[in-house]
């Protein structure tokens, strides 16, 4: 009987029309399967959850696309995923480079640091409700656009002393660019070197003016003597600001969206069933902010479960949607929204070394702004039927293009 494999490697929609349904045809192929990313690249989509954990805690898995992805001399910046294999910083390192860069900013995200923060993160909380509601008053309001985005923007723009408006709303646009798999090879052959060059400014504007916030700390460990160079301290930056506020948008906007399309869900928290915690642990299984990450790169050749084997040189997607739905690890009823599922068990923060720094502040973000959203609009509903809400253009990313709600009274 012929299998899936049989029929070619899978062709990942660049649209994201159905982020969800791929990761079950991704996970039907077997623990790892051929898949083609933009421009007909060639790598391996991995979906089992034990052979994942495998391969990200594995010497012989790279994230330094420059010694050792053969593609990356043929391929360009106006490859779509350009950005997510051309920077230099703690994300695509390997090796000594990524202890050594990782080491330089493990400290801004410690415990005791995450937790001083959320005073203020409640008081933005507390703010843009209030403008929600104010907006309400006329209509069907974005949740996404004026809540689940802005949020995180704010706290990470805060923490790293970006407060010029008109340079958040660029950065915003350079990463949206990052995230969209439709995006034109114009558009990504610009955004990268757009991004460098705010953030380069922001790093000659706070060398004159240095202040109490991490793009000041990362400024005075490079010119105090640290092995951290001019090019990583940007795109170091640019990390952060990127991929400290993209999955946390998603995690809200895929939370809310979860406790309005299961009113039985969200019925079971209000009671005291389940928590807001097990709300946003199960949404990260089962609705991933992040559905596919690119890329990794085998050093030498790896065999793979069923006998495959990863060449060297070839490349990883890490299929974190599809393992959060693995069957073989939460049963039959993997597919199903559950917060009372006993566990929750999923890698959407990744695993391993590059385990994200930021996860405390993200589950911190969104344990304070679910409950007081509800809890200040508890007749919130879609504005829409669920059928007519659009995806993001992304295979990366997993979420909604808008959220529109109606709010109800306020409680």
């Amino acid at each position: 009987m012929p299998t899936p494999e049989d029929h070619g490697p899978l062709v990942l929609d660049l649209s994201g029309t159905d982020v969800l349904g791929e990761a079950a045809r991704i996970r039907a192929r077997g623990p790892a399967t051929r898949v083609v990313l933009p421009d007909g690249v060639p790598a391996w989509g991995v979906s089992d959850p034990e052979l994942l954990r495998r391969l990200l805690t594995d010497d012989r898995v790279s994230k330094d696309s420059y010694r050792h992805w053969p593609l990356m001399s043929e391929i360009g910046p106006a490859w779509p995923l350009f950005a997510w294999v051309a920077v230099r910083n703690m994300f695509t390192a390997y090796g000594p480079d990524h202890r050594r860069l990782r080491r330089l900013v493990s400290s801004a995200f410690t415990a005791r640091r995450t937790a001083a923060l959320r005073p203020r993160v409640e008081a933005l909380v507390a703010g843009l409700l209030d403008e929600i509601e104010e907006a309400g008053a006329g209509g069907p309001v974005d949740l996404r656009e004026r809540f689940a985005y802005p949020l995180p923007i704010r706290v990470i723009c805060e923490l790293f002393g970006v407060g010029d408006e008109e340079m958040r709303e660029e950065i915003r646009r350079c990463v949206d660019v990052f995230f969209r798999t439709t995006v034109t090879p114009e558009e990504a052959a610009a955004a990268l070197p757009r991004l460098q060059e705010i953030l380069g400014g922001l790093v000659a504007e706070k060398r004159v003016r240095p202040a109490d916030d991490l793009s000041s700390d990362l400024i005075a460990a490079r010119d105090g003597g640290s092995e951290l160079s001019e090019e990583e301290l940007v795109d170091t930056l640019g990390l952060f600001l990127s991929a400290g506020h993209e999955t946390t948008v998603n995690l809200l906007d895929n939370a809310i969206h979860a406790m309005l399309t299961r009113p039985e869900q969200l019925a079971l928290v209000r009671e005291g069933r389940a928590s807001w915690d097990d709300v946003i642990e199960e949404t990260l299984r089962a609705e991933p902010p992040i559905a596919n990450l690119p890329l990794r790169f085998a050093v030498e050749d790896i065999e793979l479960d069923g006998g495959d084997v990863l060449r060297k040189g070839e490349a990883i997607v890490s299929c974190y949607a599809a393992a959060g739905r693995d069957r073989g690890l939460h049963g039959a009823d993997a597919a199903e929204f559950d917060v009372t599922r006993a566990d929750k068990e999923h890698m959407a923060f990744g695993y391993g070394v590059h385990h994200c720094l930021g996860a405390p502040l993200a589950r911190l973000e969104a344990a304070i702004a679910l409950p007081a959203l509800f809890a200040r609009f508890p007749g919130l509903s879609l504005a829409v039927d669920p059928g007519e809400l659009r995806p993001l253009a992304s295979f990366i990313s997993h979420g909604h293009q808008a959220l529109p709600v109606v709010l109800g009274p306020a409680g």
